[in-house]
């Protein structure tokens, strides 16, 4: 009876219901946004790290876990190496530099990282080959660059970086691509480590094969489950390093932990106001109807029944306009140009969808309350 009646009135009254169900679909689009763009600029700072084939990382100790200040030399490799638990290691190395194609396009800014072939960090291939040497002047290119460029396999393009004071300007060949590997927002170029060692922005003459150094080692281990088992032995048998997992990596690089607060208390916001909307539509509705409500209580309607009308009436209304946000939040990604980091995943899409679904009963508890607390003599003025 309950959901009889609450259907019964939202249909009498479609064109208010309505109204208020695009009110919510609003806000619905709304939060479905900063959900993604929070997602698209989290991916951008860090999606290399998040596919990255390690559970570890070894920096240069007190370097506050910067991928860029750190540095270990190669004598520390073969010591990481014969700890027990570990599987294979590989130097990386970051950069950055331009990449400029032969077709006239725009050149591209894009982060430069050398690998070793093979090892941890190597990024897996969808098309051409992978990196088979550690040096010569081929690389792989990440796979946002085939998204956004006419780059294919074979073609042969120019990465400009500062040496010294200076532009330097080197040709390398694509060998292959890989899947989207974004990082510090910029698409990821990889190179062999040596060759990456030579090009990379230098404050002064090109450093060849002396002293050559990495940002940082990934680890992956036998066991992934003994992570910190491991971490603790690589920290008493190797000096001059600090150890640390891929998650707390990323909370350490520059502005993201900041910028992922900043977007989540958008969100949150955004959901308490769509709280407030809600609770302050359906109060107003119930006040409304306090003669009603107070006719169906002397004819012997129980508060249960009210309150079961009143949730399924918001129910109702709340759902249809997320639906409908939704719907329009669809049409509007389709429309997306490419570069604007705002990314719809299923799971993170479905979390909020059900979080607006809920604030709609949540919200409405004012109503229930003040459905409930109706007297039929008083709402019928015949209380003396």
């Amino acid at each position: 009876m309950g959901f009889y009646l609450a259907f019964k009135e939202v249909w009498r009254n479609k064109g208010r219901y309505i109204l208020f169900s695009m009110v919510i679909a609003l806000i619905t689009v709304l939060v479905l946004f900063i959900a993604a763009l929070a997602e698209g600029l989290g991916l951008a700072n860090k999606e290399y790290l998040d596919k990255l084939d390690a559970e570890l990382l070894a920096f240069q100790a007190n370097v506050d876990l910067s991928l860029n200040s750190s540095q270990i030399s190669r004598a520390k490799l073969n010591d990481i190496r014969r700890v027990e638990g570990v599987k294979e290691i590989g130097p990386l190395g970051f950069s950055v530099g331009t990449l400029i194609a032969n077709d006239g396009s725009d050149p591209i800014d894009v982060s430069l990282i050398g690998v070793e072939a093979g090892m941890p960090g190597d990024p897996p291939i969808i098309a051409g080959r992978g990196i088979q040497v550690n040096r010569g002047n081929e690389v792989v290119l990440d796979g946002n660059l085939l998204a956004q460029t006419d780059i294919r396999v074979g073609d042969t393009v120019i990465l400009k970086t500062i040496q010294g004071t200076d532009e330097s300007f080197f040709n390398v060949q694509v060998i292959g691509f890989t899947d989207k590997r974004q990082y510090l927002y910029q698409p990821s170029v990889f190179l062999p480590y040596q060759t990456w060692n030579r090009i990379r922005a230098q404050g002064g003459t090109p450093s060849g094969l002396v002293g050559l150094t990495s940002n940082v080692v990934a680890i992956k281990l036998d066991d992934p489950q003994n992570v910190e088992l491991v971490k603790e032995r690589i920290k008493n048998q190797v000096d001059g390093i600090e150890i640390a997992d891929i998650p707390t990596t990323i909370e350490a690089i520059p502005g993201y932990a900041a910028q992922q607060t900043t977007t989540n208390t958008q969100k949150s916001f955004t959901l308490l106001i769509g709280l407030l909307v809600i609770g302050g539509f359906f109060q107003i509705q119930t006040l409304q109807k306090v003669p009603q409500i107070g006719v169906l209580k002397a004819i012997g309607a129980p508060n249960k029944m009210i309150a079961a009308a009143v949730v399924f009436q918001i129910i109702l209304v709340t759902t249809f306009g997320v639906l409908i946000g939704a719907a329009i939040t669809i049409l509007l990604s389709l429309g997306l140009p490419q570069g604007i980091p705002i990314v719809f995943t299923p799971q993170n899409t479905w979390i909020q969808i059900g979080s607006l679904v809920l604030i709609g009963p949540i919200g409405g508890l004012v109503a229930v309350r003040v459905a409930t607390r109706v007297e039929p003599l008083t709402a019928l003025g015949l209380s003396s």
